[in-house]
């Protein structure tokens, strides 16, 4: 097996959006099948998934954000990021963002879904012993943390917007 020389050694930057959204995506995948397995859906159920309650933290939440934003979006980044310098003949405004895209978004989903995860399993149990207090509490802490990783998790989103945005504007202003 020969190794390729890279033509664009910039382009090695985008390694980690793919092999993290297959991570992800496999994760995902394993949360599906496991969410559906009979004794845990009816766990679920029982604690107000997909409705509401906490149930709905880990299906759909948790689920869903793992397979769109970590699946998805993530590659959909690293797809813009490879190939708008291709078709615009323009290097991208700054080769930093890409980084700060990748870091504060992967680190705000790995947040934000072992939040919901741990939340939501936490939550349910206290729903399902009774103890309304003790659940009412639980989410009193789970609030500022949310909102915490959701706010890392949107940093590495506008950081992209910005990166794509200033590039196309780079584009336009050519001589």
């Amino acid at each position: 097996m020969t190794t390729q020389q890279v033509s664009h050694p910039e382009d090695r930057d985008l390694i980690k959006f793919l092999f993290f959204s297959t991570f992800c995506f496999m994760v995902g995948t394993v949360h599906g099948v496991w969410q559906i397995q009979p004794p845990v859906r009816a766990w679920l159920d029982s604690i107000g998934s997909p409705y509401g309650g906490p149930g709905h933290m880990i299906d759909p939440l948790a689920h869903a954000h793992m397979n769109v934003i970590g699946g998805v979006v993530i590659l959909c980044m690293a797809a813009t990021y490879y190939m708008l310098p291709k078709i615009s003949g323009v290097a991208l405004w700054s080769r930093r963002l890409v980084f700060h895209t990748f870091w504060w978004t992967a680190l705000g989903l790995i947040g934000f879904y072992s939040t919901l995860m741990t939340f939501g399993t936490l939550e349910g149990n206290l729903l399902l012993a009774g103890d309304l207090e003790g659940m009412d509490a639980m989410h009193q802490i789970y609030k500022p943390i949310i909102a915490s990783v959701s706010t890392v998790m949107g940093i590495g989103f506008w950081v992209f917007f910005f990166n794509v945005f200033a590039t196309v504007k780079k584009v336009y202003q050519k001589p």
